[in-house]
């Protein structure tokens, strides 16, 4: 890596290939990966019918610029919006550009500035999505941030209801709080947003960069509340680790988004299209999402069931398939365990063990990731002292 800026903490581990929910390393060790590329595969590594899309793709065409018709990326688009209330899609590349289109589209459509979000927020690493996101340590040693932006506790609304800045362009808040803490946003706070946007002419952006693709049951995590959202946001499980992003936005936004206003040279081309059709044919089918729901009230059940009993375990959360695990102490000690006994999980803050397996994970490699969790939290807790 002496050619690669260290701009991550590298875990100990190279991943030398993967299928399903397996992984193997570069000794050929074998890991249950319950990161899924954080969120990323949601349908496990190397899925057959992705994997044949990407292929018959490569031997068409792999990159034609966005001035000429892409009829793949119009089936992708339509797919991606079917089942929600939304009407358009612009496609880029990761999450981070899909959350700047859409700054950038509530600030023209309104013809104002200020946008509020939420501390502890995260929603990417562009000046503009940094400027966005609630957490220090995502700010340090970049100077002044962008102004525009202001920051109100997550799930306080009587914060929320106190706004009343009619410079406010948009209010933009994830349903579920990933880096945050796999935080779930309450009815009556998400409801209060929406309320707040309608006083104030603003628009409603939900992040769902994390939290779509069938993560929680649904296709998108605010569908599980009665939310009317103006722009909604995706990008990583969208091409089953293919590098796409979109926001998808109303009809009556697609003036404002008109030709040379915004653009993405890669964004949407053949390839990420390919990709993002075949993941979501398969993903937002009716009997996928009733299972992805089925195994996430097991998986919580049996995580409440066998660790809330342990010392230093204080919760369980989450929504379908992402899942935190809070304890008493730093878990980044936990996290190199679990990985020593053959599980991957990710941090999501200091103190909570994040779970994001892939959806078509069985109910067998769950049981088994419950109990390689409950071994390291129950016995190797004093050794990590």
């Amino acid at each position: 890596m002496m050619s690669v800026f260290p701009t991550y903490n590298r875990f100990p581990l190279t991943i030398q290939s993967g299928e399903g929910t397996v992984v193997t390393d570069d000794n050929n060790k074998q890991y249950l990966d319950f990161v899924s590329g954080i969120a990323v595969c949601n349908l496990g590594h190397r899925p057959p019918a992705v994997e044949q899309a990407i292929q018959e793709q490569l031997g068409k065409v792999w990159h034609v610029s966005n001035l000429y018709q892409i009829p793949i990326q119009e089936d992708a688009a339509e797919l991606l919006t079917g089942p929600t209330d939304l009407d358009y899609v612009f496609f880029c590349n990761s999450g981070a550009e899909s959350n700047e289109a859409a700054i950038k589209l509530a600030r023209k459509h309104t013809k104002k500035d200020k946008i509020i979000t939420f501390k502890q927020s995260f929603h990417g690493r562009t000046f503009a999505t940094m400027s966005a996101t609630g957490q220090e340590k995502v700010h340090e040693g970049f100077g002044e941030l962008l102004p525009t932006f202001e920051y109100l506790p997550y799930n306080d609304t009587e914060a929320v209801a106190q706004v009343n800045d009619q410079k406010v362009a948009a209010i933009m808040v994830e349903v579920i709080q990933g880096e945050g803490g796999v935080v779930k946003g309450t009815e009556q706070f998400l409801q209060a947003i929406q309320e707040k946007c309608k006083e104030l002419g603003a628009l409603l952006i939900i992040d769902e960069v994390q939290t779509g693709i069938g993560r929680t049951g649904q296709p998108f995590a605010y569908q599980l509340h009665n939310l009317d959202p103006d722009i909604v946001t995706s990008a990583k499980g969208l091409g089953s680790g293919f590098p796409v992003g979109a926001m998808l936005g109303k009809a009556e936004l697609a003036e404002t988004f008109n030709a040379g206003s915004h653009g993405s040279t890669f964004g949407g081309n053949p390839l990420a299209s390919a990709a993002v059709k075949a993941t979501l044919q398969t993903i937002f089918s009716d009997q996928f999402l009733q299972d992805v729901q089925e195994k996430g009230v097991y998986f919580h059940q049996q995580l409440q069931k066998k660790l809330l009993t342990l010392s230093g375990v204080k919760e369980v959360r989450g929504q379908g398939l992402i899942i935190g695990i809070e304890i008493d102490e730093d878990a980044i000690g936990f996290i190199h365990k679990l990985r020593e006994n053959g599980l991957l999980a990710v941090l999501a803050g200091p103190r909570v063990i994040r779970l994001l397996p892939p959806l078509n994970v069985t109910r067998e490699e769950i049981d088994e990731a419950i109990s390689i969790l409950q071994k390291v939290l129950e016995y190797e807790k004093v050794n990590l002292k």
